[in-house]
């Protein structure tokens, strides 16, 4: 029997592609309920009230009102917005993350959907906190470039109608709301610097890690300890590096490579994480929460 999803907020970017992902899927009925009533609340609740699972793909304040609206229902959630990452009633959606992480996805009654950058961040940084090769306490700066979908519908067509610059940084004061998650699911005790950005193109994502390599890590157990981590895993493989990063290199599919480059000379390494923001960074990885929760073929629509 086809286990039943509802779709809160699926006119949105992230919305649209979990959609499009499940919408031919046999093993998936999915609850929509008229446009004109999406914002009324007796209309959600019937839909939580009929779903299997409900994902959320809305503002944080909104996602925390679908929860609460919901309350004694039997539904489960899968929350795509940043409300509830680090909190700890709720299972954080990385099943790459450590062993025993998809047994708990699959058990879970709420699942918080990863964020983007923190998704290329967490995927470099916990495997190496975890072998030791990186310490909770230290310093550490992370550089990344996001397509312009991830800046949501107003930044969208700001690039749509050509207003946009080429490229910008933000978010430079340190307060981006993927920090605490990357600091909690890696590991880290001090915050890194962040440094996002936003290129002229609409999906994909690189993230960069610099290093200094010195007694305890170099280039082959920096690579080794990341590819022991991901050994098998369906969708995140460590890679060669290649000559040039290009972040849109992954985009429409759910998968991450990681690769290490530097120079064991002059003691510099640079870690990177390619992936779609859409995919792997939003509604690939919902649509692979919700397969897990399911106890469908995890890769299914994906």
């Amino acid at each position: 029997m086809a286990q039943k999803v509802f779709i809160d907020g699926e006119a949105g970017t992230t919305g649209l592609q979990i959609r499009d992902r499940l919408i031919g899927r046999k093993d998936i009925e999915l609850i929509q309920i008229d446009p004109a009533r999406r914002k009324d609340a007796d209309a959600r609740r019937e839909a939580f009230a009929a779903a299997d699972v409900a994902i959320l793909c809305l503002p944080d304040a909104a996602a925390k009102e679908a929860v609460a609206l919901a309350e004694g229902l039997p539904v489960r959630f899968i929350d795509a917005s940043t409300a509830h990452r680090v909190d700890p009633a709720w299972v954080f959606g990385f099943a790459e993350l450590a062993p025993g992480a998809r047994d708990a996805i699959a058990g879970a009654k709420l699942v918080s959907n990863p964020g983007c950058y923190s998704t290329g961040a967490i995927s470099l940084l916990a495997p190496l906190v975890k072998a030791g090769l990186v310490a909770p306490d230290e310093a550490l700066s992370i550089n990344a470039v996001s397509g312009y979908t991830g800046g949501g519908k107003e930044l969208i067509g700001e690039y749509e109608r050509g207003e946009a610059p080429a490229a910008f940084v933000y978010a430079l004061a340190q307060k981006h709301k993927h920090v605490p998650e990357i600091m909690k699911y890696s590991g880290l005790s001090a915050q890194p610097v962040f440094a996002p950005s936003v290129g002229n193109f609409a999906q994909g994502m690189a993230v960069q890690i610099p290093l200094h390599l010195n007694g305890t890590r170099n280039l082959p157990n920096l690579r080794d300890a990341l590819a022991s981590h991901y050994e098998g895993s369906r969708f995140i493989a460590v890679t060669d590096a290649p000559a040039r990063v290009v972040p849109t290199a992954l985009n429409d599919t759910n998968r991450l490579e990681i690769s290490v480059h530097g120079d064991a000379g002059n003691g510099c390494a640079v870690l990177v994480a390619v992936l779609d923001n859409l995919g792997k960074g939003a509604s690939g990885a919902a649509v692979q929460n919700l397969n897990i929760m399911l106890g469908a073929d995890e890769g299914a629509g994906l």
